[in-house]
């Protein structure tokens, strides 16, 4: 960037509204921007960056030059900006994902004859569009639920009335046939308007035309059309029933809400037609990172609105705009009606931003989830991680761990693990600590990891055992040894542990694998009985699975901890690294300058991805520990104290304290009382 240029260059603008467009040396737009005086904002990209977001400090490094377009006011401004994003689809721009490809609903109100097909562009040709939709999906569902309810045609046929007999479509009364004559112009005219009015939310009016329609055929005697009619009135009415209540007022408005993860954001809309929800879609936007939620929520609607084919008189939205007033100026001049964007204060309005929210979340995570079941995808996140984290081989399997706890207090890890880039819930496990007293996430991952890989090789052990007992190799006594010493690593250490038994003292169990143990019970006993297998099986637990891949949440302190562990039981060769939550950064054994995947990778989503479902699964165990914990008291531990006592004793007194202190004749009044309980009670408080 020439500075003494771009600072001349700053200094000539004028204090005007007007929009600026940014370029890098291969004269490529990066960024369009809009402002209400272009000499202000412009200077603050080339003044200091202090503490300015990433993404601007980037931007500015790759500015070669820029130029700039002077508006009357700042709606012009904001329409234009709008316009050059849509068109140049900036860099640096928060973009609704492939906008471009956003289909419409056209109802071909301009021909004789309307049909209803998708389309991908808005035409000034008279026809009536609806959209966008969020993607063909979306509008095809549509389009099949209104062949289902309105009787149009869908053929691209010439109609001239002369066909000799009408196509499938009309003896099963999913159209008219005027093709063949069998419909005048205002019978069918009535069912396109029909599909309008639907396309519109205004149901209500449809029940009542068919309503009158079914009446009138009626009344003329016409009994096969009414018993057409009224199966089409039940099929309206069931899509009618369908349709959320969400506002007492007969008001249209759109809700507009938001939701992020891991540098993504994801916006649904909510359409509300006279107080009924009739729709929503979902989008995806990029170029989000460093943005405030105002500014994304605003982008978002002045893209979303700029092809929108109707525009409510309320748009709710959880969060304003930085240009609201400017939004407000621009949509009431293209609604030609005062539209208003609000941040609801009412707490109907407030609940209804919240699901609008919600279900933002959800979508966003149905969306990476689809993106995991996406094998090209996963293919390449898989080797994209290979050669960023420089591995002998692809990560097929990757296990990741997180520690959980409340101020050191009720400690659980999780262990995740994903193949092939997709979560094998079957191989999750969670643990509870048991070696740790106090936060020390440290000491905890080490306990978790040392469980884990001696669990490995145990298992492993157990299987070179097992295949020697059933070909007649080894000494049965040694073999038994390693036997019972397998059976002390399991039976004490799998309260937590999904997926494995917990083997009786005396039983081992080999769960069909062909072998039983059985040992004595008594002194004097010896020679154990080993009954051999009728047919050899290989016993194959999870845990003998080793992972291509270990990601531990957290940074250089949880990575040096699991090291001294993975050299302690001799797995050095296990790649290994550490996830800072900060700045996904990633860490490797024996490097001191961590590992950045670049922000639009496919092996970023996937660890971040990895990363959040093991917290989420520790999370989830933390909290079911310090539930059941909340609910512990003295009681439990008398005899003759059930559920019902123990919630009688504590309704009234509160606390075990102040059981003790009442009184015999006190105690005697509680429900459920007697004098052996209350013995009892004496005995162990």
């Amino acid at each position: 960037m020439n500075e003494v240029y771009i600072n001349e260059k700053v200094k000539s603008l004028p204090q005007r509204p007007g929009v600026y467009i940014m370029r890098d040396a291969d004269n490529a737009i990066i960024y369009v921007g809009k402002a209400i005086s272009l000499r202000n904002r412009v200077s603050s990209y080339f003044g200091s960056l202090s503490g300015a977001a990433p993404k601007v400090v980037s931007m500015v490094e790759h500015i070669a030059d820029f130029e700039y377009i002077v508006v009357d006011t700042e709606a012009e401004a904001l329409n234009l900006e709008n316009t050059l994003i849509k068109q140049h689809r900036p860099k640096y721009n928060i973009l609704m994902r492939d906008d471009k490809t956003y289909p419409y609903i056209k109802v071909t109100t301009n021909e004789k004859w309307p049909r209803v097909f998708i389309v991908r562009k808005v035409l000034e040709d008279g026809a009536h569009y609806f959209g966008p939709f969020a993607g063909n999906g979306s509008a095809a569902r549509t389009i099949k639920l209104l062949e289902k309810l309105f009787p149009y045609r869908s053929c691209d046929l010439t109609i001239t009335g002369k066909e000799p007999r009408p196509c499938l479509e009309y003896f099963i009364h999913r159209c008219l046939g005027p093709c063949a004559g069998l419909a005048d112009k205002v019978e069918y005219d009535a069912a396109i308007e029909q599909v309008i009015l639907f396309l519109e939310g205004k149901t209500d009016e449809i029940v009542q035309q068919l309503e009158d329609q079914m009446e009138r055929a009626a009344e003329n005697l016409m009994f096969e059309q009414a018993a057409i009619l009224r199966d089409q009135l039940t099929a309206v009415r069931g899509v009618v029933e369908r349709q959320k209540v969400v506002s007492a007022n007969n008001f249209d408005e759109d809700v507009v809400a938001m939701a992020r993860a891991e540098g993504e954001v994801a916006v649904q809309v909510f359409f509300i037609r006279r107080g009924k929800l009739v729709g929503r879609e979902f989008f995806m936007l990029q170029g989000t990172e460093d943005e405030s939620d105002s500014a994304v929520v605003g982008s978002f609607v002045k893209q979303y609105y700029s092809d929108a084919t109707f525009v409510p008189p309320r748009i709710l939205v959880q969060t304003a705009p930085e240009d609201t007033a400017a939004i407000e100026v621009w949509l009431t001049k293209k609604a030609e009606l005062e539209v208003h964007l609000e941040v609801p204060q009412a707490e109907d309005k407030k609940e209804l931003v919240a699901m609008v929210v919600q279900n933002a979340k959800e979508a966003l995570e149905q969306n990476r989830l689809r993106w995991l079941n996406d094998e090209q995808k996963t293919t390449a996140a898989l080797v994209e991680l290979q050669g960023y984290l420089e591995l002998p081989n692809k990560p097929r399997r990757i296990e990741c761990y997180d520690i959980s706890n409340t101020q050191g207090t009720n400690s659980v890890a999780s262990m995740v693990v994903f193949e092939n880039g997709s979560p094998k819930k079957s191989d999750y496990r969670k643990f509870k600590i048991k070696t740790v007293e106090g936060p020390n996430d440290f000491a905890s991952m080490q306990e978790v990891l040392r469980r884990r890989f001696k669990r490995a090789k145990t298992v492993a052990e157990m299987n070179l055992v097992v295949e020697q007992e059933a070909k007649g190799e080894g000494d049965t006594a040694a073999e038994l040894d390693k036997l019972t010493e397998f059976e002390a690593v399991v039976h004490n250490d799998l309260a937590e542990a999904e997926g494995l038994f917990v083997p009786d003292p005396h039983t081992v169990d080999m769960r069909g694998h062909g072998m039983e143990i059985v040992r004595p019970k008594g002194k004097g006993q010896a020679n154990p009985t080993v009954t051999k297998p009728p047919k050899t099986e290989r016993i194959d637990y999870s845990w003998q699975s080793m992972p291509d891949l270990i990601i531990l949440d957290g940074g250089k302190g949880q990575l040096s901890a699991a090291i001294e562990v993975m050299q302690e039981l001799e797995l050095s060769d296990v790649p290994m690294v550490g996830l800072a939550k900060q700045h996904d950064e990633l860490f490797k054994p024996g490097h001191d300058i961590s590992v950045y995947l670049p922000r639009t990778s496919q092996a970023l989503y996937l660890v971040q991805r990895v990363r959040d479902e093991a917290h989420r699964f520790a999370i989830t165990f933390h909290r079911q520990l310090r539930s059941k914990t909340a609910y512990i008291s003295p009681l439990d531990s008398v005899p003759g104290i059930g559920p019902k006592r123990k919630q009688a004793l504590l309704k009234k007194y509160g606390t075990s304290e102040k059981i003790k202190a009442a009184s015999d004749e006190e105690l005697l009044t509680v429900d459920g009382m007697n004098k052996s309980t209350l013995a009892k009670i004496r005995e162990f408080l």
